[in-house]
């Protein structure tokens, strides 16, 4: 498979995990989430959407930039796989706390999924520094997507 076609392929499937998770959260938003107490600090709706249209997009570059190297690499095979555990498990965020409005459910996954994302930029890192760099913002903003959930947990 050439490169072009894993850059392609590999954006395609982070922007495809957030679309997946678009279609459980869209019909949430104006109706049980906006009725939920949150924290001061939650952001407002619009935001969301770009963060993590540009985090999902810079997940496929640091995917790529891993899976141009030989998947026969135990290594490289291993960074893939735990990439490919946390794309799940951020899907899965998104069905449990919106489609099935489970906030413990939500702060489980979401937690899960940090400690996935830390292990993922570990290995990522022994293989490409930029591709390990390139999903600290990942971490970053599931750190406060954490906070948040865990406030809105006990809010309400």
């Amino acid at each position: 498979m050439s490169n072009t076609l894993k850059l392609i392929l590999s954006i395609v499937i982070c922007q495809a995990a957030g679309l997946i998770g678009t279609v459980f959260t869209m019909d949430s938003i104006p109706t049980w989430y906006a009725a939920l107490n949150k924290p001061a600090f939650n952001p407002p709706n619009w935001l969301f959407g770009p963060v993590w249209t540009l985090l999902y997009l810079m997940m496929g570059i640091s995917l790529f930039i891993v899976w141009k190297e030989d998947l026969k690499n135990k290594v490289v095979k291993s960074a893939f796989t735990v990439f490919m555990i946390q794309l799940f498990l951020n899907t899965i965020w998104s069905i449990v706390f919106f489609g099935m409005q489970s906030l413990s459910g939500g702060l489980i996954i979401i937690i899960l999924l940090w400690i996935m994302i830390l292990i993922t930029i570990l290995k990522f890192m022994k293989i490409s520094r930029v591709a390990g760099i390139l999903l600290i913002p990942y971490l970053l903003w599931v750190s406060f997507a954490t906070f948040l959930n865990f406030s809105i947990f006990k809010l309400n």
